[in-house]
């Protein structure tokens, strides 16, 4: 269910590496900044041998989703992903093309 037309945050992880607690880390800190922003959020399991974790905006236009976060392989702290998510949402605001993020920079400062 869209809560607004700024878009989606996608989390994609590998079903095929075992990583439950940095998975948990990321989905937490996704879905958070997610509720702040009033966006959905979804995680997506591909078949990859990958075990990085990343973290896509999807605007509600289809275009490409654009990556935002890699957890590089490594457990994350809550707090500095949550933050490397809304610097990186802070930055997209400012793109004409993702105008819709306009509405809710005053949010994102606020949680800064």
């Amino acid at each position: 269910m869209f809560k607004n037309n700024s878009g989606k945050l996608l989390v994609y992880a590998s079903t095929d590496v075992p990583r439950k607690k940095r998975l948990a880390s990321v989905r937490t800190a996704t879905e958070e900044t997610a509720k702040l922003l009033k966006m959905d959020f979804e995680v997506v399991k591909f078949r990859n041998s990958s075990s990085q974790i990343y973290v896509y905006y999807e605007c509600g236009d289809g275009g490409e989703p654009i990556p935002l976060y890699c957890d590089k392989g490594k457990m994350g702290d809550l707090q500095e992903i949550c933050a490397t998510l809304r610097k990186m949402m802070f930055v997209l605001s400012f793109h004409p093309k993702h105008s819709a993020l306009k509405q809710v920079r005053s949010v994102i400062m606020r949680a800064s």
